[in-house]
Order: C-alpha cells, then sequence, then structure tokens
C-alpha cells in the first residue's frame, strides 16, 4: 500500500501525506473517537477526487471526506483516507439575488458566506456555535442547525442542489424534479439511473411507508437527524400527493459524505433578520423552571431560546475572555434563558419582553429579567456559543462527555423528558451538564464521565443505552443536529425499527456499493463505545514539569483541548487565535493539533522522556507562543506554556540549539554591546557586517536589526534621579530588557510623563524579566529568575505603590508565568505581586478612573490614532486601557485595528525559516491597514516586536502609547 499511496502522490494536484504525524492529527474530531487514517489527502481540484474514488475502490479502501473536522459523533474519523477540502474548496462560485441563491464549494466558511452576502441584503440561516469556522460540507453533512432553528429551522431546508461524485466517479447533480423528471431519471442505466429506481421502489411500497411513519421521529420534532431522512423524502412527490416535488438532497443532508462526495452546494438565502434584536436573559433557579418558562417564551414568537445551565456559567468564571461577558449575570443562577426578540424598534421589544416577565412572574417562574441590546447581545451569544469549549475546563480526567448530547424531544414534552432524564443519571451517581436550544426540544446534556477507566468506558455505553430507550419513548430523535457518526449509528436500528433499518442499509449500498464513502457510519457502525481516544486502564507516568499545572499534569492539560476548533476561524472573524493557521490554513498549524500531538505522544510514547519527539517538535514549530488561546480558547488550552514545557524537556534530551542561547541571552549581550552602542548599530546596518551578523545567527537576511539607544535606561535614570522631586504618589518602574537597551527613549518619556502627571518613579533592583528564556524554551532558568525578581520585590510592590512596565510581553510575566514558576514557598508572594502589577497603560487608566489624571493636562488637538494591541494584552484584556489613555486628549478619536498577532513574536519573525510566515501573517490585517493610512494619522503599538514588525512590513514608524501620550502634554 506503501508504494501504492506513493505513486497516488505523483498523480495529484494537490497534496498527500501517510507520515505518522499528520495522521495522528487528522486521527480525532470533536468527539470521543479516534483512530488511525492510512494518508491525508489536501485534494486542489475535483479531479484529484475522482482519483481518489478510483484508488479506494482499486484498493480497497475508503475516502472519509472532512471540512472543519469539528464533529461531535466521530463523522470524520476512520481507518481510510482523510479527505480535507477545508483549504482548497473555498470558493463562492455564483450568487442569484433575484431568486435567493449562492452556490458554493463544500470548504466556505458559513460565517464567511453571510459577510459576503451582507452587502446585498442576504444571509444563510442556520447558524451553529461554530460558525466561524463550520463549513458549509460539514452543515450539509450533518444538516447543522444551530440556535435560531426555530426561525430558520435546519440547512436541509434551505438545501437547493448539490453537484457530487459518485462511488464510480461518475458526476451526479442533485436537485428539484417534477414527477415526470423523476420517472426520466429512473430510466437512465448507470448509477444515478439505479439510485432513483432503488428510492422509487422503497418509499412506492405501501408497507414500507407505514413502517417509516409509524417508527420515524414524530413530526413535530423539528430537529431529527436519525439515519437517512427517507421519513422526509417519502413526504414528496410521487410518493405523497399534495406535497413539494422530490429532491435527494433532503436525503443528502444529514448522510455525513456517506453517500457521495460534495464538490458544490447551492443554498437558499433569506433577507438579512431585523436589525433590531434584544436578549432577555432571565435567570432560574432550576433547570426545570427554566424548561417550564421555556414553553411561556415560545407563545411569543421568538427567533431564539438557549439553555446556558449553573455549571457552564461556573466554567466561565475561570475563562479570562468570558468572564467579560458574565457582566449580566446576577448572583449564581440554576440556569438562565437567552431568548432573542425582534421588533421595528427597541419599544417593541421592549413591550414583548414586558409581557413575557409579567406571564412568567404569574407562573412563578424567574427571578431577574435583564433585557440587552446592541453589542451586549453579541457578548452573550458569544458566551453561549463558548459552552462546549468551556465544558473542557473541568480538571483531571473527568469530563463532560458527549454521549446523549444531541438527543430531541417535542418541546412540549422537553420538561419531562429532561425529569426522566436527570433520573436515570442520578440512578448511575451521574450529573449533567445542559446546555442549547431549548426553543426547539434539543437540550445538549452532557454526563461528567471518566472515559479514561474500564467502569467509565462502560458507564458511556450503558447510558447510550439507556438514554436511546427514554428517546424512543418520547418518538424523538437520538440526533438532533450533531448527526449519528460512530457515537449513535449503533442504535439507528433501535430508534427507527430492524425493517426500516435494513431500508437505511439498502440506500447505502445502492449509492456505495463498495463501501468507499466514509464506512461505519450510519450503518454498519462498530460499538460505540469502541476506538475512543482513551483506552481503559491505560497508565501514564508522573510528569516531573518546570511549570505548576493546577489540579492536573501537563498531559491533561493538553487533553482539555476538546476538538471543537476554535484555532481554525480566520482573520474575517477578527480574535489572535491562532495566526500560524490564518496565514496557512493548514491543520497542523491549529492550537488544536498541537494538543493531539503531545497528547498522543506523552500518552503512547515508550521513551523514558516522553516528550523526545521529532513530531512533536515539528508541530509545536510554528507556535508563536502568542498566548491567544489561553484567553480566545473556550477550554483556556494555554499552547504557549505547553510549548514552552515541551522545549524544555526536548532539549534535555537532543541539547539547547545555540541560536536558542543567544536570543535567551539576549539580556546579557545587550548589557555587553551598550558599552559600544554606535558600533553595535553600524555593525546591524552595515550591510556586509549585518550579512554575516545575521547568517552567524540564524536570522532572516530581509529583517532589519534591533538598534540599541545611545545610552540604557537605567544610566539616564540614575543621572536623571538628582532633579527629581519627592511626590506623594509614588510608583515602581519595571526597566525591562527591552526597554532597558533597545527602547531607552520610550522608557525616558514614560519616566517623564509620569512625573509631568505628579508620579514619583523609582525603578528598584531587579532582575531581566525572563521572557526570552521563556520564549525559547528554557524554563530552569526564567524560572530562576521569576523566583529572584519575586524576592526583591515582593515586600515594596503593595496596592499603594504598585509595579507598572512598559513593555507588555514583559511586565505580564508576573501575571502570567511568574504564578505558575513560583517556588513554593514564593507561591503567595507571587499571586500577590501579580494583583499589583500593571502595564502603564492599565496604571494610567485606572488614574483617569479615580480622577487623578484629566484631559486637561493634555493637547485639545485633533488627532486620528490607530492602535494595535500586543498579543499578550489581548490575552490580559488590556486593551481597552490603551483605547482609554489614548482617548483622554479631548480631540484624539481612537481606532482599534482589527488584527490579531502581527507575527514578529518576539524572535519568532527574525528566525530565517520563520521571516516569510511571519511577513504573511502581518500580510492578513495589519500591513493593509497601516498602509492605507495617511501620515497625520497616528500609529500606536505598546509592543516593541509590534513596532518593529510594523516598520519592517509597513515603512511607518509606530509609537508606544506613552510616547503618544507624552508627545500630547499641554
Amino acid at each position: 500500500m506503501k508504494e501504492s499511496l506513493q505513486q497516488l502522490a505523483l498523480e495529484l494536484e494537490g497534496e498527500l501525506f501517510d507520515d505518522v504525524t499528520m495522521r495522528t492529527l487528522y486521527a480525532t474530531d470533536a468527539s470521543a473517537y479516534r483512530e488511525m487514517p492510512l494518508a491525508v489527502v489536501i485534494p486542489k481540484s475535483s479531479n484529484d477526487i475522482k482519483k481518489l474514488i478510483a484508488f479506494a475502490r482499486a484498493n480497497k479502501t475508503s475516502l472519509i471526506p472532512r471540512t472543519a473536522g469539528t464533529s461531535l459523533a466521530g463523522q470524520v474519523v476512520g481507518n481510510g483516507i482523510i479527505v480535507d477540502v477545508s483549504k482548497n474548496f473555498t470558493q463562492i462560485l455564483e450568487l442569484n439575488k433575484e431568486e435567493n441563491w449562492v452556490r458554493v464549494q463544500p470548504g466556505v466558511i458559513r460565517d464567511e458566506l453571510n459577510m459576503f452576502l451582507k452587502p446585498h441584503g442576504l444571509f444563510f440561516g442556520p447558524e451553529t456555535s461554530t460558525a466561524n469556522r463550520a463549513m458549509m460540507g460539514g452543515m450539509v453533512g450533518n444538516n447543522s442547525c444551530g440556535s435560531n432553528s426555530v426561525i430558520y429551522r435546519s440547512t436541509r431546508e434551505h438545501l437547493l442542489e448539490v453537484k457530487t461524485l459518485l462511488s464510480d466517479g461518475s458526476e451526479a447533480t442533485f436537485n428539484t424534479l417534477n414527477i415526470d423528471e423523476f420517472h426520466n431519471k429512473c430510466e437512465v442505466d448507470n448509477l444515478e439511473g439505479t439510485i432513483y429506481k432503488n428510492i422509487r421502489s422503497l418509499l412506492s411500497n405501501y408497507d414500507n411507508q407505514l413502517e417509516i411513519r409509524k417508527e420515524f421521529p414524530k413530526k413535530t420534532v423539528e430537529r431529527r437527524n436519525t439515519g437517512y431522512a427517507i421519513d422526509v423524502l417519502l413526504d414528496t412527490a410521487p410518493f405523497t400527493a399534495g406535497t413539494e416535488d422530490f429532491n435527494f438532497c433532503k436525503l443528502i443532508a444529514g448522510s455525513e459524505g456517506t453517500l457521495a462526495f460534495i464538490t458544490e452546494i447551492k443554498l437558499n438565502v433569506v433577507p438579512l433578520p431585523p436589525k433590531e434584536m434584544g436578549l432577555l436573559c432571565v435567570h432560574f433557579n432550576s433547570i426545570d423552571e427554566s424548561l417550564r418558562a421555556n414553553l411561556i417564551a415560545l407563545k411569543y414568537k421568538p427567533r431564539a431560546s438557549e439553555l446556558i445551565d449553573h455549571y457552564i456559567l461556573e466554567c466561565t468564571k475561570a475563562n479570562p475572555e468570558q468572564m467579560k461577558n458574565r457582566f449580566f449575570v446576577q448572583g449564581d443562577p440554576g440556569a438562565i434563558l437567552v431568548i432573542e426578540y425582534s421588533g421595528a424598534n427597541r419599544d417593541e421589544i421592549i413591550s414583548i419582553a414586558k409581557q413575557v416577565e409579567d406571564d412568567m412572574r404569574s407562573h412563578g417562574l424567574g427571578y431577574h429579567f435583564p433585557l440587552l441590546f446592541g453589542d451586549d447581545t453579541k457578548k452573550i451569544w458569544t458566551l453561549r456559543k463558548a459552552g462546549l469549549g468551556l465544558l473542557a475546563n473541568l480538571p483531571g480526567d473527568e469530563k463532560a462527555v458527549p454521549v446523549i448530547e444531541d438527543t430531541a424531544v417535542d418541546v412540549n414534552d422537553l420538561p419531562a423528558y429532561i425529569r426522566e432524564f436527570n433520573e436515570i443519571l442520578k440512578k448511575h451517581n451521574l450529573y449533567s451538564v445542559h446546555y442549547a436550544h431549548a426553543g426547539s426540544g434539543e437540550i445538549h446534556l452532557r454526563p461528567i464521565i471518566n472515559l479514561k477507566t474500564k467502569e467509565g468506558n462502560e458507564l458511556f455505553r450503558t447510558i447510550a443505552e439507556e438514554i436511546a430507550t427514554l428517546v424512543k419513548k418520547y418518538n424523538g430523535s437520538l440526533s438532533g443536529e450533531h448527526g449519528d457518526g460512530r457515537l449513535r449509528g449503533e442504535f439507528i436500528k433501535q430508534m427507527v425499527g430492524e425493517k426500516n433499518y435494513e431500508l437505511l442499509k439498502q440506500i447505502k449500498y445502492t449509492w456505495d456499493p463498495e463501501n468507499i464513502f466514509n464506512p461505519h457510519k450510519v450503518v454498519d457502525t462498530p460499538s460505540m463505545n469502541s476506538m475512543l481516544r482513551y483506552t481503559p486502564g491505560q497508565q501514564t507516568p508522573k510528569f516531573n514539569t518546570v511549570f505548576r499545572f493546577y489540579n492536573q499534569d501537563v498531559l491533561q492539560h493538553a487533553e482539555q483541548c476538546n476538538g471543537s476548533g476554535d484555532c481554525r476561524k480566520t482573520e474575517l472573524s477578527g480574535g489572535t487565535m491562532c495566526p500560524s493557521f490564518m496565514a496557512t490554513r493548514n491543520e497542523k498549524d491549529t492550537t488544536r493539533a498541537r494538543a493531539n500531538i503531545l497528547r498522543e505522544f506523552l500518552t503512547n510514547s515508550d521513551k523514558a522522556n516522553r516528550f523526545d519527539h521529532k513530531e512533536i517538535y515539528e508541530v509545536m514549530d510554528l507556535c508563536l507562543s502568542c498566548k491567544a488561546c489561553k484567553s480566545e480558547c473556550p477550554s483556556n488550552v494555554d499552547m504557549a506554556k505547553l510549548k514552552a514545557e515541551f522545549m524544555q524537556h526536548y532539549y534535555d534530551a537532543n541539547g539547547v540549539p545555540f541560536r536558542s542561547k543567544l536570543i535567551a541571552n539576549f539580556n546579557k549581550s545587550s548589557k555587553l554591546t551598550s558599552i559600544i552602542p554606535g558600533l553595535y548599530n553600524f555593525a546591524a546596518t552595515a550591510p556586509g557586517i549585518s550579512s554575516l551578523v545575521k547568517s552567524f545567527a540564524g536570522f532572516a537576511q530581509k529583517r532589519s536589526m534591533p538598534m540599541l539607544y545611545k545610552t540604557t535606561l537605567k544610566r539616564w535614570y540614575h543621572s536623571h534621579q538628582s532633579s527629581v522631586i519627592s511626590r506623594q504618589k509614588k510608583i515602581f518602574l519595571f526597566c525591562d530588557e527591552f526597554t532597558n537597551y533597545n527602547d531607552a527613549e520610550i522608557g525616558i518619556k514614560a519616566i517623564l510623563l509620569l512625573e509631568k502627571l505628579g508620579y514619583e518613579v523609582t525603578i528598584p533592583e531587579h532582575e531581566e524579566s525572563g521572557r526570552a528564556h521563556l520564549s525559547k524554551g528554557l524554563v530552569r532558568d526564567g524560572k530562576k529568575i521569576a523566583n529572584k525578581n519575586i524576592k526583591l520585590l515582593k515586600n515594596i510592590i503593595t496596592a499603594d505603590i504598585p509595579l507598572i512596565g512598559i513593555e507588555p510581553s514583559a511586565i505580564l510575566t508576573f501575571r502570567d508565568e511568574y504564578i505558575d514558576l513560583a517556588e513554593d514557598a514564593n507561591l503567595e508572594a507571587a499571586k500577590l505581586l501579580s494583583k499589583n502589577t500593571f502595564l502603564i497603560d492599565e496604571f494610567i487608566a485606572s488614574e483617569i478612573e479615580k480622577g487623578n489624571i484629566t484631559k486637561d493636562q493634555f493637547t485639545k488637538e485633533k488627532k486620528l490614532i490607530k492602535l494595535h494591541g500586543h498579543c499578550q494584552q489581548k490575552a490580559w484584556g488590556a486593551v481597552d486601557p490603551s483605547v482609554k489613555i489614548l482617548s483622554l486628549p479631548e480631540n484624539y478619536k481612537v481606532e482599534t485595528i482589527p488584527s490579531g498577532c502581527c507575527g514578529m513574536a518576539g524572535s519568532f519573525g527574525f528566525e530565517k525559516e520563520h521571516y516569510d510566515i511571519s511577513m504573511k501573517i502581518g500580510e492578513l490585517v495589519l500591513f493593509p491597514t497601516v498602509r492605507k493610512q495617511s501620515e497625520d494619522v497616528i500609529i500606536a503599538a505598546p509592543g516593541t516586536s509590534c513596532r518593529h514588525q510594523i516598520k519592517d512590513g509597513t515603512g511607518r514608524k509606530a509609537l508606544h502609547t506613552v510616547e503618544v501620550l507624552y508627545n500630547a502634554l499641554a
């Protein structure tokens, strides 16, 4: 097979990978399953897919179509060839505004489709919680719905036509057919004709019709994805009189890539929703109370009614990003219903909300009824959509597992169903998370189970069996929107009856006689508790790490990644995570991939040092350690921390490269060269010498070298001290190594600014920050520095006299890494120090809030400022203070550039093998935005790396925020 794959690789326009690394990265999705594929292919064209179909048939293997890989039931896990169309099949092909349809390739992202449609007054309705990375191929495959399904229903209702490749490699287009056209198709002598003849035979049979109508979920269950949708096809012509015309798209939606390979999709689009929306966020004491209230909410025709339970609300407290979004929460409610109403204006929505509140209160339901509008609603939806990822935050091996998370019943049955559901769990001493689509009768339910144990594995199955029986009792659907996959396929026979199950098998093997399309999904599915990520009873060693991992070890922290793929969003969706993926669009360059590769080798390695694997090194290589995942990943996977820990252990086995030592010892080398800054600057800029230096260091020739200032900040400070006036308001300034040597001019202006504003500035005795060591994986050295600084500063830094810093990456180590690196004896001191350490922007912003700094101290000149925030500043939610201080001069207007990482990331952008990707990241948003600005617009960037990158990428000089304020002094 190896030789056959190598030959296939030569024939494809796209890429084929059969190495252990890539196969490992594609062995999982967002489900509990793991199975190593034979190979991974990134096709470039439909011709590639035709060749893959021929190869699969000739070699008795299979093709598993994949887009974003966010499936929750193992739909894109299998031992065949993974065919990832997410990179190259991303075109929006055609829009017909008059007929309200759009034609796309399967790799088009749902939210980005709507960005394209918005100027035309249109949008695609169904919205999954993963909409900023979910792709249309996956949405068709799963028949996705989303929070607004009470209005827009599922993808099936909007799917007009698909262009496919059938299992014999032939092309077929499926769309609406009248009765004559349908019968004509049945007469065609090819695979497509056979498919039509088969469905006509099956659904024309009266006994089959009776059995389908008897056993499939009742029609009032709007969300039903159990098996192939033959119940929906039955309700079309020619099988049921007076119904809509036949369209195989209804069957293909929800078929999970098991019937045909989709290459193009034609979708119905609808007018944009009303501009005025309001969210009534009703607080309840219990889940049961909220579900009874849900029935009242539905009487008033909401656009959505979504449940958030207390487990998820508790998880938001530990997530930096979601902490900001829980501003509306009062106390600790047992559940919150987020109910969306629309209207012509706010008054109309307020009136509806008042009626809902009065109705609920009259039934003794709900105790707090905040109504939110505008930008606040976006924060609420962000919190709600983060539910899945937040659940992975649970420390230890017990997790909220996807096993019966997708059940749907008639919404009127929901309160009783959930009561019985929880009684079943109670019997097994389990509890469950409850969240999502109350308005359409589908609550995502996740019991907390440890799948690493034999007992947990068995319980996984027991719960699935018992809940399947309960769902059948209510004539509901075991899958509402997440699909059957490996998880629920085994129970389809129970859900639809043996006779109907045989019909489904006939359909599968008529379409795909050789079983090459995504086998073992929907029909003939293996046991649902086999091929899981975790082998029951598997033992892993104790990991002795340099970093502290609270209530878990390093492996468990990597396992917090549940595969939801938030790191696959593009620059168009905003945010910073994950800059390398945004530039390359390769799965290998996602945070998810890095977590997956760590989990794989830390779990299964036979080496004493389980970090000693080149495969991990290769996948970690393009991690910029930007810290975005620490806040933007709902699971709080801190990949920068994991990478640094990995690098330390990898170096233990393989030695520390010269360049890494050189960069880590930046402070020492800068101290030496600062004695002769002029000579260094000459060498760094003189063409011949500079080129030699860069070659020697392993830096990119196109990258400019950082310059030294004519003096250091510490030297200037000592000479300046004699003129300092003692003041009542005092602060300590952390003189980081970057400001001290390269950006001393900024440090000088910062001190002069603070003095002008009435503060006495003292630079205390301290070491360098350790940032350079941590960024290169020399964590033990960074730990020594951190503990020295904690000891030196712990007795002088207080709430009254805080420590402030100029360079975000340096000062924020006190809040972040120092706590995880502190010796046990220094831990409490480190925590206290972190609470009294601030970025200079944060300090000035807080003083503005207190009224200690006012606009009268600054110019009244008009200026426009474009601000690019530093990655670690963003991770800590510290960009708003920069906006606040820059907005202090009354005629200064500040606009934040919607950029993620600048691409420099400390030394990353200097390194010769990373230069191109560094600049590509800059070109996503930052560089084009800066180039568009006129010369009189101020470009502001607090990060030293960011300013360097902006200069190299655009030729513009960016200023630190304190420089802008200093220059604005009256």
